[in-house]
């Protein structure tokens, strides 16, 4: 097996050395193996780590850090590398430990609603598994994450508005903390006031504070009925005016997607579609099939009164695949606007009612660069994306990129709002997480301090350098 010829993490080797009889194969330097671990699908520069460890257990998992933790090697949690804001670069170096093959269904409930499985299986195929038994995880970020980055990265996504983020949906973990001890937080009660909710902070810590393995969910039941409708507008307040009506009318919508006039235009080219290339509201409604008639009529009737035409919905499996797998693919067919720019994508996250304010702003400063960049958003719950393509040979677009990407994130924290909404801090927004947490921040470090003295898990993220 061949070795890294410098190691970026000086001690790596002898962390290599130990693991090698331990893990055979599951154990690899191949350039190749680590090229692929050192990079999310986000436009920051990729790292490579120096060695990636496949591990089968949660004891195995415990090994790898313990080792590290002697030898002060960086580990870095990878899942499946779908992460936007270069959550799994190896800044330093260290051991990547992958876990896709610890992807098993440890159980599952249906009477308690809950299940427990492995960090490595992703969504898609808890789901497949769970579908004889009429329940489903509905927390559905678009990429086919895996549940253990999704619980790192507090996930959230198109069903959010009505079931919630990941966090909501955890109700306890199974986490190898930075020294090599396993720890078991929560547990599979609906309610707990037993001591500090370590569940809670370790959901969204984008591996800083330990290497999740295990997690115990909240499972909900399959709906009857499910009904998924479009609507176009002339503008992109009009819509927003009909999503913060459907919110604040209380009808119980499953989803409610935005897109501009841009992104249905890449997304008609990309998936084949013939939609008005005009804002649009893509939205989902679950329940008994008269509920879901009854809440998409209420919607119509939202629409029509501020002026949104071609109403259309349909409880056909085949239209509401059709049309979620384009909303799942925006990302995808953005890049294919202009072919050979990457795609610089962020999120904010503000309340409702200053949503139309802040989307209306925000679409009036890219119209004034010379950028495309489509912009989606789930915005029941008032958080969008921003989709910026640039060459990244070319500096004055990176630099209006993220010029425009700073003065989003303020107009966002201006309304109340965050700067991450589900894509997290990672790289990317740790100088915007002390703009929005600035006094907040030296507990987050001893937070941090505490919980992994010696800095070796995941180094480089969410906190900021100074």
């Amino acid at each position: 097996m061949d070795l890294p010829e410098a190691f970026k993490c000086p001690t790596a080797h002898e962390v290599i050395d130990d693991l090698r009889p331990l893990f055979g194969e599951r154990l690899s330097t191949a350039q190749a193996v680590r090229d692929q671990h050192g990079h999310d699908e986000s436009w920051h520069a990729g790292a490579a780590p120096d060695a990636v460890v496949f591990p089968l257990t949660t004891q195995e998992v415990s090994t790898v850090v313990t080792l590290c933790a002697k030898h002060k090697v960086p580990v870095i949690p990878f899942g499946a590398g779908t992460s936007l804001e270069g959550h799994v670069t190896a800044v330093h170096g260290g051991i990547a430990i992958d876990m896709s093959q610890m992807a098993q269904v440890i159980r599952v409930s249906p009477e308690d609603l809950d299940c427990t499985v492995e960090a490595g299986i992703t969504r898609k195929a808890l789901n497949a598994h769970l579908r004889d038994t009429g329940l489903f995880m509905p927390v559905d970020p678009g990429a086919d994450a895996s549940i253990g980055g999704m619980v790192s990265t507090r996930a959230s996504g198109t069903n959010a508005v009505r079931y919630g983020t990941i966090r909501e949906n955890v109700l306890g973990l199974t986490v190898v903390m930075a020294d090599g001890s396993i720890v078991q937080t929560g547990g599979r009660a609906r309610k707990s006031a037993a001591g500090y909710d370590l569940t809670h902070l370790l959901v969204g810590s984008e591996g800083t504070l330990g290497v999740v393995t295990e997690i115990t969910l909240r499972l909900h039941g399959i709906p009857e009925d499910v009904g998924a409708a479009t609507c176009s507008f002339e503008s992109v307040d009009q819509a927003v005016a009909t999503v913060i009506e459907t919110i604040q009318s209380g009808i119980p919508v499953a989803r409610i997607e935005l897109m501009d006039a841009a992104m249905v235009r890449a997304c008609n080219a990309y998936s084949k579609l013939t939609l008005p290339e005009q804002p649009m509201l893509f939205l989902e409604f679950h329940g008994t099939s008269a509920s879901v008639q009854e809440q998409s009529q209420r919607v119509a009737d939202l629409a029509d009164a501020n002026g949104g035409r071609g109403f259309q919905w349909s409880s056909r499996a085949e239209d509401r695949t059709r049309l979620w797998e384009a909303r799942h693919n925006a990302y995808y067919s953005a890049l294919a606007l202009e072919p050979g720019k990457q795609g610089f994508t962020t999120d904010v996250c503000v309340p409702v009612s200053r949503l139309a304010d802040v989307i209306s702003d925000t679409r009036a400063d890219v119209d004034s660069t010379d950028l495309m960049a489509p912009l989606v958003g789930h915005v029941g719950d008032g958080n969008f994306h921003l989709i910026m393509l640039v060459d990244p040979l070319k500096p004055d677009e990176v630099a209006s990129a993220k010029a425009l990407h700073e003065r989003l994130v303020m107009r966002a924290l201006d309304a109340g709002g965050t700067c991450t909404g589900e894509h997290g801090i990672g790289l990317g927004k740790r100088d915007f997480l002390l703009r929005e947490h600035g006094d907040a921040v030296p507990a987050m470090r001893a937070v941090k301090r505490a919980f992994d003295p010696q800095g070796i898990m995941n180094p480089g993220k969410m906190l900021p350098d100074a």
